[in-house]
């Protein structure tokens, strides 16, 4: 991926997270339950911790051998992770069924863990 593209990806993402972020915190509080609201926020904390991570990597990526899969590991975690989490949570308000996704949910999260372990694997290579 050229860098230009991952630089619009991340900063989509991050103002992704922002807006969501306010949404969440503010105007989903009169139509979500609490414990939706922290499920939505925990999407949108990820979401932007992996954005920033990309950012990062961005930086250092041609020093580490498995960046590129790192990258889309961790662009793949923020679209099932958080993705899921924050459909799952708005489907009753959007009047749709979508607890089919609930599985998709801890597949984006291992993709998290995945690129943060090719991280480290990726330092070890020589």
């Amino acid at each position: 991926m050229k860098q230009q593209s991952l630089i619009r990806i991340i900063g989509l993402s991050g103002a992704i997270a922002v807006i969501l972020g306010a949404l969440g915190a503010h105007a989903l509080k009169e139509h979500l339950s609490p414990e939706q609201i922290a499920s939505f926020q925990t999407g949108v904390r990820y979401q932007m911790w992996h954005t920033i991570g990309l950012f990062a990597l961005l930086h250092i990526g041609d020093k580490l051998k498995l960046s590129k899969v790192i990258i889309w590991l961790w662009i793949a975690g923020i679209i099932l992770f958080s993705g899921s989490i924050y459909l799952l949570n708005l489907d009753d308000l959007m009047g749709l069924q979508l607890s089919f996704l609930g599985p998709i949910t801890p597949l984006g999260g291992l993709c998290f863990i995945a690129g943060w372990i090719l991280l480290v694997v990726g330092t070890l290579r020589k």
